[in-house]
């Protein structure tokens, strides 16, 4: 069994900066690699959507709203991601979830969502 967990999420104001991590645990073993991790977001109402994702071999694909302003990367070897978020705009409050694709050492494909962290930008 492998989780994800976000962190770095919280209140920035309006122009600031946040970065976001995803960190691989549990049965971390289980991993061969991350061929693909992602960002999402969701305001409650709405639809959950694509903020950022980066796939190996591929070019990073953002969303139209926050190109420029977010850089997602990760780190293969410690199976981590991140997402640095600058300039922030005060949208409504929105759970942001870490997505990953990933190869087990049995050669098998799992995708795996976090459980989402809060980041709110407001004066």
């Amino acid at each position: 069994q492998v989780q994800l967990v976000e962190s770095g999420g919280g209140l920035v104001q309006p122009g600031g900066s946040l970065r976001l991590s995803c960190a691989a645990s549990g049965n971390i073993h289980s991993i061969h690699s991350i061929f693909a991790m992602g960002w999402y977001r969701q305001v409650p109402g709405k639809q959950r959507e694509l903020v950022a994702r980066l796939r190996n071999g591929d070019n990073p694909n953002y969303a139209d709203s926050v190109k420029g302003r977010f850089t997602i990367s990760r780190d293969n070897a410690k199976n981590t991601g991140d997402l640095q978020m600058n300039s922030l705009k005060p949208v409504y409050p929105a759970v942001y979830y870490c997505h990953a694709d990933i190869m087990t050492i049995r050669f098998q494909r799992r995708a795996y969502w976090g459980q989402g962290t809060q980041v709110t930008v407001s004066s």
